[in-house]
């Protein structure tokens, strides 16, 4: 469980409280200039900020960087670095610090999650080289493998910001088995994401930000409802079933 108590960045969050269970995929909603990214670095560390952070009992601001990159992975929303590497060499400086691509188990899971986003085709190739989905499908394999249970038993988190934001469609459903996957390893998921239809398919519980604070979370169908989307999104939004699973309609 993260215990996050008037968390507040100035201009950015506002006195924001909630907390997020473990081993769930949680999905961090709203507007755009909402919060979710302020949230996120928060969550991970990187940013300043009022109020409390509880991770196992233990303040998040009193984190090494080093013990941060044990217990969580963040992928922000970045440009490519200005290194130049193959996707091969960026997976292996990936890895947590006391593993190599020696042990069996190491190079079974990175085999494994190269399969899973599809990328193997792509592991001779400079990160420069790679389209926005493949770079992003890349820096994704990375972050788990720097927390990957079965490679570090203190990873818990993987933060993510719109990983789904360069992905296709196709794309977009080798993330979510991945994810899936992740938390079946025990990983706890919080995430910032844009389709709600794919909030409700996927995620267990939802924080939903409007205008720096926390409007509600909860349990996904509880958040996810047509009635909050259009009073926080301001348009107009209608619920159908389909197979007993549902879906909203924007106007």
């Amino acid at each position: 469980m993260i215990h996050i108590k008037n968390v507040t960045v100035e201009g950015r969050l506002d006195n924001v409280t909630f907390e997020i269970p473990a081993n769930q995929q949680v999905h961090i909603i709203g507007p755009n200039g909402s919060g979710k990214s302020t949230l996120l670095a928060s969550l991970a560390g990187v940013i300043s900020y009022e109020g409390q952070i509880i991770l196992n009992n233990t303040e998040i601001s009193t984190f090494s960087l080093e013990e941060l990159s044990k217990v969580r992975a963040y992928l922000a929303q970045n440009e490519k670095p200005v290194f130049n590497v193959t996707v091969y060499e960026y997976l292996r400086l990936s890895l947590p610090v006391h593993v190599t691509l020696s042990h069996k188990k190491v190079t079974d899971v990175v085999s494994h999650l190269i399969d899973l986003l599809n990328v193997r085709d792509k592991l001779t190739s400079s990160i420069h080289q790679l389209s926005g989905g493949e770079w992003q499908r890349v820096r994704i394999i990375g972050c788990c493998l720097q927390v990957w249970p079965e490679l570090n038993p203190d990873g818990e988190l993987l933060i993510l910001d719109e990983p789904a934001a360069p992905l296709d469609i196709g794309q977009e459903r080798y993330l979510y088995s991945l994810l899936n996957e992740a938390k079946e390893q025990g990983l706890s998921v919080i995430m910032a994401n844009h389709d709600l239809n794919r909030s409700l398919q996927y995620s267990e519980y939802v924080v939903l930000l409007s205008d720096s604070k926390s409007v509600c979370c909860g349990m996904t169908d509880e958040v996810v409802t047509a009635k909050t989307i259009q009073n926080v999104f301001h348009t107009g939004v209608q619920q159908i079933e389909i197979e007993e699973k549902r879906h909203l309609i924007f106007d």
